[in-house]
């Protein structure tokens, strides 16, 4: 069986694969730390919920943080369910809900955001403060 050989490409040097091994990384360091038994889209979209500029659809939520439909109403419904946000009829539109965090749901981000601030700092740890302020524009300029 023959290899593929070809000088100029080197898995290792795939951004892909690089991101995705930098995602696992954090993602370790983000398992371990647990901050109040949440996934990262749940506290980003707890976070994002309670940071917006109030109540707000579960569509415009999902577009705040950056997450499609379907996934947005899986989140919304567990975080519902642990009673960290709640649902209301949109007063000028009935067909539409409306979200907002409970003060149970704030009350987790407050005991919950020096724990995502540590995370942050163990994944770009092996960085140089500069370096993670340049890796952070780079990847904001791609996305």
């Amino acid at each position: 069986m023959a290899m593929l050989e070809d000088p100029d490409y080197k898995l290792d040097e795939q951004v892909g694969f690089v991101l995705r091994k930098a995602y696992q990384r954090h993602q370790t360091i983000f398992s371990e730390a647990n901050p109040g038994g949440l996934t990262a889209m749940q506290f980003s979209t707890l976070y994002g919920l309670a940071m917006g500029p109030g109540p707000i659809s579960q569509n415009a939520l999902g577009r705040l943080v950056a997450m499609d439909a379907s996934t947005t109403k899986g989140v919304v419904a567990r975080l519902q369910a642990r009673g960290l946000i709640e649902m209301e009829k949109d007063m000028v539109d009935k067909r539409r809900y409306m979200l907002r965090t409970t003060e149970a749901g704030r009350a987790l981000l407050t005991e919950c955001v020096p724990t995502m601030k540590r995370i942050t700092a163990d994944t770009l740890a092996p960085l140089s403060k500069k370096e993670a302020q340049t890796l952070l524009a780079l990847l904001s300029r791609i996305v």
